[in-house]
């Protein structure tokens, strides 16, 4: 029986809804063996980012060195790396191992604003990590941000997932979820060549804490699974629409997703 396993290098949320700790949930969900390789510390909970303490490059590059020569991943996925070091380090890691499924969720922004990207790693973003990455999966500020535009149309997404391609990643999801001018939330998967698009039902809530980590998360289980680009993505869709449409309701502030809905295992 081969085990598919999953490595994740970012970021720990102390309230679990975000992060490493989304990560691995939504992995366990999706019967994948998850992987951890932590970046930093945030003190943080529904209400905000109250302290983020980043672990050294030496760090980081210890941990992976650890999973990758012993647990071998099916597929990488990476989320909150905070400093330039880190990003070269992880980028250094995916050339030594031959990471071919590298999933980039370029994190830069806490849902109450704390910067989770300091400003002067963007560039090494684009010039050291990109170029490794299989998927990139983008909301629309992180995409405005990595290529200048402003993204308030959908031909505007299209022209960005094309320039975030032209700077080395196969493929590019740009999520939808931030325009919320309409009643659907439309993420666009481009391969290169042409456009595949994702519509599911707007849901108005508070409780989307961790909506793009536990979206690229699932997005890299299915990759391990063997699923084509295409399908990892609608699971994903269906899995994040899932999660915010049955919300736990905890917490004073933005709440977590619900990662047990996609299987209807609620327990609450």
């Amino acid at each position: 029986m081969h085990v598919h396993k999953a490595l994740t290098i970012a970021g720990s949320d102390s309230g679990g809804g975000a992060g490493i700790q989304a990560d691995l949930k939504t992995f366990q969900e999706l019967s994948v063996f998850g992987m951890s390789a932590l970046t930093a510390i945030t003190a943080q909970n529904t209400l905000g980012v109250s302290g983020i303490f980043p672990l050294s490059a030496e760090a980081v590059a210890a941990q992976i060195d650890a999973v990758a020569s012993d647990l071998a991943p099916d597929a990488v996925k990476t989320g909150m790396l905070f400093h330039r070091d880190i990003i070269a380090c992880v980028s250094e890691k995916a050339r030594r191992y031959g990471w071919e499924k590298l999933v980039v969720d370029p994190v830069m922004i806490a849902k109450r604003g704390a910067p989770l990207l300091k400003a002067d790693s963007i560039e090494a973003v684009k010039t050291l990590l990109l170029p490794v990455t299989y998927m990139l999966t983008p909301n629309i500020p992180e995409a405005e941000v990595l290529t200048g535009l402003s993204l308030t149309t959908i031909e505007a997404r299209k022209e960005a997932a094309r320039m975030l391609s032209s700077f080395g990643c196969r493929y590019v999801v740009l999520k939808g979820g931030h325009d919320d001018c309409n009643d659907y939330s439309t993420d666009l998967l481009f391969d290169g060549t042409s456009f595949t698009e994702y519509v599911g039902k707007r849901i108005h809530t508070q409780h989307t804490h961790g909506t793009g980590c536990t979206f690229s998360a699932a997005i890299t289980a299915e990759l391990a699974w063997g699923k084509t680009p295409w399908a990892a993505v609608d699971t994903a869709k269906q899995f994040i629409q899932a999660a915010i449409e049955q919300p736990l309701g905890i917490g004073a502030g933005h709440g977590p997703t619900n990662h047990w809905a996609f299987r209807g295992d609620v327990r609450c």
